[in-house]
């Protein structure tokens, strides 16, 4: 009877131990899992921490307009300088910077008492000729009549044949006296014309209606004219129409065509645009240090006259402009993933076709190309590289290219609109 108890205690001793074991076994287990879920989300987090991030941007479609930029002087339109035809002191000046002035408006004068005596001694040397050829004529009126006479008395046998020839040649002579004073009598007249037309040189007339832009000359100075005419006014024929000259590189020259607007900058009104237009684009080039440049004209209205000639202006000439074309930033194409990434791009690709239209050098913007480099025109500069987001992953996506402002690009083909592309590494995400 005494047995059966101590083999019941030691039966409910041994199931309170497998009972006890398998807790143990239990929280171990759980123990285990756990450890293996926070070691896995430690690693998951890190890991993330540790993955690169993008920037990226939306394919959209809108209008796109290629410019070129060129810097130039303004200039007056048929700007004129007026100098003096004879040297002399300057006496009178009439005008003075910015006067409005006339066609025939006397400017300026200069001092005419020695050209006044030439005059006087031109019209002396006048009257004298003119003196020379009245006796001249009365000259040839006695010879004539005394040869008359001797004809007549030599052919009634009165005189000898020696006096008749005397008689004649006496008369010739008498006719070439006429013909050489009525010569001098010429020569005095041009010479005269000629003093006198040097003495209204000596007043300065305007050539043109217009402005004076700059005057030269101080009264009492005296100016020199023996090896040129000395500059002592610049007038310019109506500031409210200007032309801009500026220097297109070679690289751009190919794009800027007459009737082409533009629009441009001067330092004096910081922020405030003035429209223009291409006039013309010369052929002649500019070569400098390497660079060579054409110039183009642009007509510029200064109906306001807030512009003046000589400043340096900025010009952006529209040379294309493109609606509902699909754009993406030029960021996009000059972008490349780094090594590490992963995906179905290998990192570190070069673009094809330098990624940007037509190359490295755009005439609106992009990568500049250093100057005097000549770029090697190929088919690849037709095609550009750009890299997709998917899944957290770059994909590498070639992609045909066209035109630039400067900050967009065109994308004919190869990609949709509403493509998620990469512009850059978010560097706030990288460790």
């Amino acid at each position: 009877m005494s047995a059966r108890p101590d083999a019941a205690a030691i039966l409910a001793e041994t199931k309170s131990r497998r009972l006890r074991a398998r807790i143990y076994q239990l929280i171990g287990v759980l123990l285990v899992v756990a450890i293996a879920g926070g070691v896995f989300f430690w690693r998951s987090k890190s890991s993330k921490a540790k993955g690169v991030r993008y920037l990226t941007a939306v394919a959209q479609v809108g209008d796109l307009k290629e410019t070129v930029t060129a810097t130039g002087t303004l200039k007056g339109l048929d700007s004129v300088d007026v100098g003096a035809q004879i040297s002399g002191k300057i006496t009178k000046i009439n005008v003075d910077f910015n006067d409005q002035v006339k066609v025939g408006q006397v400017l300026a004068e200069i001092d005419t008492a020695q050209m006044q005596s030439r005059v006087d001694q031109s019209k002396a040397q006048v009257s004298a000729a003119d003196a020379s050829l009245v006796l001249a004529k009365a000259t040839q009126a006695q010879t004539k009549a005394q040869y008359q006479r001797a004809l007549d008395l030599s052919q009634k046998g009165l005189i000898s044949s020696k006096d008749l020839d005397s008689a004649k040649a006496d008369a010739d002579r008498a006719s070439a006296s006429i013909t050489s004073a009525t010569a001098q009598a010429a020569l005095a007249r041009a010479s005269l014309k000629d003093v006198q037309t040097q003495l209204s040189y000596a007043v300065i007339r305007s050539p043109i209606d217009g402005i004076v832009l700059s005057r030269l000359v101080e009264p009492g100075q005296t100016v020199a004219a023996s090896m040129s005419a000395p500059i002592l006014f610049t007038l310019a024929r109506d500031l409210t129409q200007l032309r801009l000259y500026v220097d297109v590189d070679e690289a751009d020259v190919g794009k800027v065509k007459e009737g082409q607007s533009a629009n441009f900058l001067v330092d004096a009104w910081n922020g405030h645009g003035f429209s223009s237009k291409v006039v013309s684009v010369h052929n002649l080039p500019t070569t400098g240090q390497s660079v060579v440049t054409y110039q183009a004209v642009l007509s510029v209205d200064n109906s306001e006259r807030l512009l003046r000639p000589g400043m340096t202006a900025t010009a952006t000439v529209t040379t294309d402009e493109r609606k509902g074309v699909l754009l993406v930033p030029n960021a996009a194409l000059r972008f490349s993933p780094p090594a590490s990434a992963k995906g179905s791009a290998a990192g570190g690709i070069p673009f094809l076709g330098g990624g940007m239209p037509g190359g490295t050098r755009t005439g609106g913007g992009g990568a500049a190309r250093p100057r005097g480099a000549k770029k090697v025109i190929t088919a690849a500069d037709a095609q550009g590289l750009v890299y997709l987001l998917e899944q957290g992953r770059p994909k590498r996506t070639v992609v045909e290219i066209a035109g630039t402002d400067g900050e967009r690009t065109e994308i004919k083909s190869g990609l949709n609109a509403g493509a998620q592309v990469i512009t850059e590494i978010d560097q706030r995400k990288v460790e």
